[in-house]
């Protein structure tokens, strides 16, 4: 009996060996398999990957192994700033500088923000700080289903979302009309170790479009990062998104980084994010150095 148990670990070990989609990985905030890493992405009728961490979560780190395992063509976006690989894209982090007196002080950022509190001075607010390990997918698709749905998150990217929180807190912010309407679902990503709150997404109701309940939540989430001591509220990629500007302070590149063949469908359609994201020279560009940053 003694002679038992190191022998089945011996043929553990010798499974996993054998089925390397049995193999993980964890660098960070983020662990993922061969089966989970790699999402289906398509441009046109064009199939590429993303990963499980993109449409959701900020500072999404690679090492060598995950870049090998990847199917491709993989493009992975918001690298950290301050890491060792990707080149900058066109688009920014749009941050606010809740900690700055400067920012609520500004005589048309006190104007718009008066206006918002005026539409929504008959409603209800509440904000929970929950511990991600206790996030489950099925809370997620209560909170954010509609947005999902909307902006095509893909379930695995959900599940990714509660893998990158599960050693960090989460904001939830919400506002009830008097009627009971749910009015808006913000979701952050608390991130002490960036002093920054990061705006992952925020479902709203359509039926209260004319009150702007999207900007509202903005600056809610701002207002919860001041009084919270945290520096920076990150209001995330902030290129496509006008309404923004209102609140950005500073901006933060974003870095990304493109794998795949050159005579790819996807290198060869000019209107792809291989064209519209990167120069052609910068695809299979890994580390920072080496583009030239």
């Amino acid at each position: 009996m003694n002679g038992f148990l190191p022998q089945m670990t011996a043929l553990l070990q010798q499974a996993e060996e054998a089925n390397p989609c049995s193999s993980a990985g964890q660098l960070g905030n983020q662990s993922w398999t061969k089966d989970n890493l790699c999402v289906e992405s398509y441009h046109g009728e064009i199939l590429y990957y993303t990963n499980r961490w993109d449409a959701l979560c900020p500072y999404i780190d690679v090492t060598q192994d995950m870049l090998d395992m990847a199917r491709k063509p993989f493009i992975v976006y918001a690298l950290p700033p301050d890491g060792a690989y990707g080149v900058p894209i066109n688009d920014q982090y749009g941050l606010v500088h809740t900690a700055s007196p400067a920012f609520w002080q500004d005589p048309r950022r006190v104007r718009k923000f008066g206006d918002l509190d005026k539409l929504f001075r008959n409603f209800h607010y509440s904000e929970d700080t929950i511990a991600g390990c206790e996030l489950s997918v099925d809370d997620m698709y209560e909170m954010g289903s509609e947005h999902f749905a909307s902006y095509h998150i893909h379930d695995m990217e959900v599940e990714g979302f509660i893998d990158y929180v599960r050693k960090l807190e989460v904001l939830v912010l919400r506002v009830h009309a008097d009627n009971g309407d749910l009015v808006l679902t913000d979701v952050s990503i608390l991130m002490p170790e960036r002093d920054q709150v990061y705006g992952s997404f925020c479902q709203w109701n359509r039926d209260y479009k004319n009150r702007s309940p999207g900007i509202y939540a903005c600056l809610l989430a701002s207002r919860w990062a001041a009084k919270n001591s945290y520096r920076y509220y990150n209001l995330g990629p902030v290129g496509d998104y006008g309404y923004k500007s209102l609140f950005v302070t500073d901006y933060e590149p974003i870095y990304a980084l493109a794998l795949t063949e050159h005579d790819h469908p996807l290198a060869l359609d000019t209107t792809s994010p291989l064209h519209t994201d990167f120069k052609p020279g910068e695809w299979n560009q890994i580390h920072r150095s080496a583009a030239g940053a």
